[in-house]
C-alpha cells in the first residue's frame, strides 16, 4: 500500500508540474515583455513551484525553434540562436545609432552611474545633448539620480530594455577585457594599467547620488507642443 501511495503522489506531482508548465507557457507567449518570477508566481496556483516549472519548461524548449531565456532577471521566449538567419530577411533596424551614440551607450553600460562630464572625460570629446536624448528615447538608458557634487549633475544608467535588446541576463554578462581583446575590439598595445570596469546596474542609488526631482523627468521628456490649426 505504501508503494501505491508513493506512486500516486509522484503521479499527482508530475501532473501538477505539467499543468504549471502549461500555465507558464501561456503567460509567457501572451506577454508583451519578459516577466519576472514574482509576476509569474502571482498568476499560478498557490504552492506552485515556479522555479521548477520554469526549469522544466526551459528544458522542454531547449531543442525547439524558440527557447525560453532569462533576460535581465526576467523570462521570455526568443528565436533559437542557430535559426536567427532564417528571419534575417524580415528583420529591419528601427534605430540606427551613430558611432558617438554607440560609444556613449557602451560607456554608460560599463561605468554607470555616470554623468555627462564623466562620459566626455572618458571619450576625450564632448557629446551633444541630442546623443543622450536619442539613447533616452530608445529606452536603453535612463536618468538615475543626481551626483552629490557641485552643480549636481544627472547620472545615467541602463534599463531592462537594454538587456532585452542585447540578449543579456545582466550587465555582468558584458564582455570583459580579455573577451574584448580576443574579439579584436581593443588594441593589444594598451597603456599600462588599462582595465575594463566591472559593470553594475543596481537600481539602488549609490552613496553619492540623490533622488531625481519630478522636474528632472519632465525636462528629459518634455510634453509635445500642442498643434495649431490653420
Amino acid at each position: 500500500m505504501a508503494e501505491i501511495a508513493t506512486f500516486l503522489q509522484e503521479t499527482e506531482a508530475t501532473d501538477d508540474l505539467r499543468h504549471h508548465m502549461r500555465l507558464l507557457e501561456a503567460l509567457l507567449f501572451a506577454a508583451h515583455e519578459p516577466l519576472d518570477e514574482a509576476t509569474l508566481s502571482a498568476r499560478l496556483p498557490d504552492g506552485a513551484d515556479v522555479p521548477a516549472a520554469i526549469e522544466a519548461l526551459q528544458a522542454d524548449y531547449a531543442t525547439r525553434g524558440v527557447n525560453l531565456v532569462r533576460l535581465g532577471g526576467r523570462w521570455a521566449f526568443r528565436t533559437a540562436d542557430d535559426l536567427a538567419w532564417l528571419l534575417s530577411r524580415d528583420a529591419y533596424e528601427t534605430r540606427k545609432l551613430s558611432r558617438a551614440a554607440m560609444e556613449t551607450l557602451a560607456i554608460i553600460a560599463y561605468h554607470q552611474p555616470v554623468t555627462r562630464a564623466e562620459i566626455e572625460d572618458i571619450r576625450s570629446v564632448s557629446i551633444s545633448k541630442g546623443t543622450l536624448d536619442v539613447l533616452l528615447e530608445t529606452g536603453w538608458v535612463r536618468l538615475r539620480g543626481r551626483r552629490r557634487s557641485p552643480g549636481r549633475p544627472v547620472t545615467y544608467g541602463t534599463t531592462p530594455a537594454f538587456l532585452d535588446h542585447f540578449g543579456l541576463d545582466g550587465v555582468g554578462d558584458l564582455p570583459g577585457l580579455d573577451e574584448l581583446k580576443g574579439a579584436g575590439l581593443l588594441d593589444g598595445r594598451l597603456p599600462p594599467g588599462f582595465s575594463v570596469p566591472t559593470p553594475n546596474d543596481d537600481s539602488a542609488l549609490t552613496q553619492d547620488e540623490d533622488p531625481l526631482d519630478p522636474a528632472d523627468l519632465s525636462f528629459a521628456f518634455p510634453e509635445p507642443e500642442p498643434e495649431h490649426e490653420g
